[in-house]
């Protein structure tokens, strides 16, 4: 199998900047319920979920650099979001709107990559935005879409159907 034609797009919900809320000092003293809820966050939560997240990530970017086609490889994560932003039970119609806005901002974003060795995003090589990155690998997929069906004899090619220009 071609491993290096594989084609990931990873969209996630974003993170809140790193605002070093819990320190290890802290965190030995509490109880069972201060791991559950402290400071009006949800440390045990917070630390799965992180931790899932950058391990996905991790092991993803390994693997495609491994293969030489980092560029099939796409993640698309704001890590600075601040207050009610980085919430995922604030529906409000503010900051709805405003995660549109912040999502709108990001694509206009260069595409970036995790640094292995601080574990923060950076600016990734070649330079695109991750709208130009998103537009490259929608155009892969649909000539992929498109050989497949040329090839299938019950493809849309074959039942008439003409792509658009």
């Amino acid at each position: 199998m071609d491993y290096g034609r594989f084609l990931v797009i990873s969209l996630g919900t974003g993170t809140a900047k790193n605002e070093q809320k819990y320190s290890a000092l802290e965190a030995a003293k509490w109880g069972l319920m201060s791991w559950v809820t402290t400071g009006g966050g949800n440390p045990l939560i917070d630390i799965f979920s992180h931790a899932s997240a950058d391990m996905v990530d991790l092991h993803l970017s390994t693997v495609f650099q491994a293969l030489h086609s980092e560029q099939n490889y796409l993640r698309i994560q704001d890590d600075t979001l601040i207050g009610v932003l980085s919430s995922v039970d604030v529906a409000t119609e503010e900051n709805l709107y405003d995660l549109e806005k912040k999502g709108i901002s990001l694509l206009e974003s260069p595409v970036s990559r995790v640094n292995f060795n601080t574990g923060v995003y950076e600016p990734a090589k070649p330079q695109e935005t991750n709208k130009e990155a998103l537009i490259r690998l929608a155009k892969l997929l649909s000539q992929e879409k498109q050989t497949r069906d040329a090839r299938s004899p019950h493809g849309a090619v074959a039942m008439g159907y003409r792509w658009p220009k």
